[in-house]
C-alpha cells in the first residue's frame, strides 16, 4: 500500500504540480525564505512578497548585511514579524558560522532561529534531496483522511502518529517530490472544506473517503471564543512642522520592532479614555481633538477595534524609542496593519 500511495501520488504530482517561483531553482536560500514565509500564510499571498524579497535580498550575504528596519519594511503586511527577525538573525549566523551556506542536515538546520522540525525537513528534502519526512498542516490533513485518524490535532499522540506515518510512507530517493506532492494535494484537492475526493489520485486508499467522513477529519479542538478589545490611538501632530509622533515597539513580543501611534486599551467611550491611557502608558499629556478613523483588525487570538484621534501634545519629554516623522516619510517606517491604515488615513486627511 505504501508503494502504491507514493507511486500514484508522484504520477499525479508530475502532471499537476503548482508552478511556484521558489520551485525548481536549485537555490536552497529561496527554499528557506519561501518556507518561512509560508508559515501561517497562504501561498497566493506569499508569492508577491517572495519575489520582492528576492529582488531586495537575493543572497544570504545581502540579507545579513541589511538593517532590521529594511527587513521589517519589506515584510510588512505578512504578519508574524518574528519570522522576519528570525530570518535576519539566521542569515547573520550562516555568514559567521557556515560560510554563508545553508546546512543540509535536519539536525543542523533545526538549530537556526525560526526553523522547527517541519521546516528543517522541508529544506533538507526540497533543497538538497535528502530523505527527510515532513509534516505540515496540509500533510496532517491528508494523512488524517487516508488513515482515518480520529485523534485531536495538536496532541502528542497525534503528532507521533503523523510523523510515524510520514517516515513509513516516504519513498526513498524521492522525498523532494513526495513531500511537495502531499502539500499540493492538501492545498488543491484534499482541502479543509469540500474536498474534491473524486479527483484525488489516491482516493482508493483513503479510509475516510470509503467511510464518507472526510469533513470530520482531521479532528480539531473546539475553538475558544475570541476576545474583542477596544483601543484608542493618539495621532499626535505638530502642524507647524508637518510631523507626527511615532513610537517603536519593544523588540520582543507582538509586532516587535515595528512603529506605531501612541495607543492603549480603553473602557467605555474611547475619546474620553484616550488621554488617560496615554498619560499612564507613555507619561504624555495630550489634548484629544477630532476623530480620524476607526480600524478593525483580527489577530490570531483576539480582535481589536481601534479609534484614532488627531491630538496635540501638551507636555512630555522625548524618549529614545520615539520619532517625529514627516507625513511624507511614514512609508519608510514598518508598521502593523492597524497603524499602516491610520497612517494612510492621516496622509489623505487635511490635518
Amino acid at each position: 500500500m505504501s508503494d502504491s500511495i507514493a507511486s500514484y501520488l508522484l504520477t499525479w504530482y508530475h502532471q499537476n504540480k503548482r508552478i511556484l517561483p521558489w520551485r525548481d531553482l536549485g537555490n536552497p536560500y529561496a527554499v528557506w525564505v519561501s518556507e518561512i514565509m509560508l508559515q501561517q500564510t497562504r501561498v497566493d499571498t506569499v508569492i508577491a512578497y517572495f519575489e520582492r524579497w528576492m529582488d531586495k535580498f537575493p543572497t544570504i550575504e545581502s540579507l545579513a548585511d541589511a538593517g532590521e528596519q529594511d527587513v521589517l519594511n519589506l515584510w510588512e503586511g505578512l504578519g508574524y514579524y518574528s519570522r522576519a527577525r528570525n530570518l535576519h538573525h539566521a542569515a547573520k549566523i550562516l555568514v559567521d558560522e557556515y560560510d554563508a551556506q545553508i546546512p543540509e542536515d535536519v539536525k543542523d538546520l533545526i538549530k537556526l532561529p525560526g526553523i522547527g522540525p517541519y521546516t528543517a525537513a522541508a529544506i533538507s528534502s526540497m533543497a538538497f534531496g535528502h530523505d527527510a519526512a515532513a509534516v505540515d498542516g496540509n500533510i496532517r490533513r491528508v494523512y488524517a483522511r487516508i488513515f482515518d485518524i480520529d485523534i485531536i490535532l495538536g496532541t502528542k499522540e497525534a503528532e507521533k502518529i503523523f510523523w510515524d506515518l510520514a517516515e513509513k510512507h516516504l519513498p526513498k530517493g524521492e522525498a523532494c517530490d513526495y513531500n511537495q506532492a502531499l502539500m499540493d494535494l492538501g492545498a488543491t484537492i484534499c482541502t479543509p472544506r469540500n474536498p474534491c475526493c473524486e479527483d484525488c489520485p489516491i482516493n482508493e486508499f483513503c479510509k475516510s473517503y470509503t467511510l464518507g467522513n472526510q469533513e470530520m477529519r482531521p479532528v480539531r479542538k473546539k475553538k475558544k471564543q475570541v476576545s474583542h478589545h477596544i483601543h484608542a490611538a493618539a495621532v499626535i501632530v505638530d502642524a507647524e512642522r508637518g510631523k507626527v509622533l511615532l513610537a517603536q515597539r519593544p523588540k520582543k513580543g507582538l509586532l516587535g520592532g515595528m512603529w506605531e501611534f501612541l495607543n492603549g486599551r480603553v473602557e467605555g467611550n474611547p475619546a474620553e479614555g484616550l488621554a488617560g491611557v496615554i498619560r499612564e502608558g507613555y507619561q504624555v499629556q495630550i489634548h484629544v481633538g477630532n476623530p480620524l478613523c476607526i480600524i478593525d483588525h483580527a489577530y490570531t487570538h483576539f480582535k481589536i477595534t481601534e479609534h484614532a484621534y488627531v491630538c496635540t501634545m501638551l507636555k512630555s519629554s522625548q524618549k529614545e524609542n520615539w520619532r517625529w516623522v514627516d507625513l511624507k516619510e511614514l512609508e519608510d517606517y514598518p508598521m502593523g496593519k492597524i497603524d499602516r491604515e491610520i497612517a494612510k488615513r492621516l496622509q489623505q486627511s487635511d490635518v
